[in-house]
């Protein structure tokens, strides 16, 4: 009888060992999870501080230079402290990021390709994707990049088919990504 007990104690225990392996599994993915969407929550609302604050200020101030032409724009992208660190250049459905000449913008430094290139320019060309995939768009006016570099030096970034909302957002996401890696690389100087 003691034996038998035993080999159920036992057998339970086997049980136990295994749904406690299983909720260890599962927390970790929770967490993991847990971290993607704090980092997510940041993203989005550093997105719309930026919008609310510096995008309208630039919408509003560029209109009137050119309102009903569709002549080429060219919008400096400067630091807090007013250093510039690229030009837009705008040009119907086409905008091409270009690096002030004496900035090396590597492309290996973060946050570039985590945060400018996957979660912006990638989650939009993904949605575009899908519109296209379901008819929604037609491939001509789906949205796409190119990122042109010299070794690992950044010399521009070509976007096509950016809709005014988008191009605020990418200007924003561009902005902060540039002013990250530039604090980066002067960091790295000292």
């Amino acid at each position: 009888m003691e034996d038998e007990q035993i080999k159920k104690v036992a057998e339970l225990r086997e049980l136990l060992e295994e749904r406690v392996k299983t909720m260890e599994s599962e927390l970790q993915g929770l967490r993991a999870l847990l971290d993607f969407i704090n980092e997510l929550l940041i993203e989005k609302s550093f997105k719309k501080a930026e919008e609310i604050a510096k995008p309208p200020q630039i919408t509003e101030m560029r209109p009137p230079v050119t309102p009903v032409k569709e002549e080429a724009r060219i919008i400096p992208l400067k630091t807090d402290s007013g250093v510039l660190m690229a030009n837009f250049h705008v040009e119907d459905n086409q905008i091409k990021i270009i690096p002030e000449p004496n900035i090396k913008f590597n492309v290996n430094t973060p946050p570039f390709n985590a945060f400018l290139i996957e979660k912006i320019l990638g989650r939009m060309y993904e949605r575009d994707k899908e519109l296209v995939s379901q008819g929604r768009l037609v491939p001509e006016k789906a949205f796409s990049y190119e990122i042109r570099k010299d070794n690992d030096v950044l010399q521009e970034i070509i976007i096509r088919n950016l809709t005014p909302q988008r191009e605020k957002e990418v200007r924003s996401a561009t902005r902060w990504t540039f002013e990250r890696m530039l604090e980066k690389s002067q960091t790295g100087a000292k």
